[in-house]
């Protein structure tokens, strides 16, 4: 079991940026995957980013590619979202997750966080 609990979520104007922070606790935090997933009012939740446990492989979401960008510190169990260029499409609550597996094309994680709002004002 893994325990996560995100921070950085807030409000900001379009362009902006904003960082994104998940400490985790649990099972061994370096073993794991670990990623983000966002989900807006009335949709589904969707994938944002993930990581190896290594930091060697990343994945992205499309529409975050070349803003966002995913990192860790395995010595603070610590993962990380940087959010540029945000748009107000990208405002949702975001969601830590961890676990499961990661391919080259999706990640399915085994756990979840309880998210942290962002909105992104035009």
């Amino acid at each position: 079991q893994v325990h996560m609990v995100e921070s950085g979520g807030g409000l900001v104007q379009a362009g902006g940026s904003l960082r994104l922070s998940c400490a985790a606790s649990g099972r061994s935090f370096s073993s794991n995957v670990m990623g983000w997933f966002r989900q807006a009012p009335g949709e589904e939740r969707v994938f944002v980013a993930a990581i190896s446990w290594s930091g060697a492989s990343t994945l992205y979401g499309d529409s975050v590619k070349g803003r966002f960008t995913i990192s860790r510190d395995n010595t603070k169990n610590t993962l990380f979202l940087q959010m540029n260029s945000l748009k107000p499409e990208d405002t949702a609550v975001y969601y830590c997750a961890a676990g499961g597996m990661l391919t080259l094309r999706e990640y399915t994680p085994a756990y979840w966080g309880q998210g942290t709002q962002v909105t992104v004002s035009s």
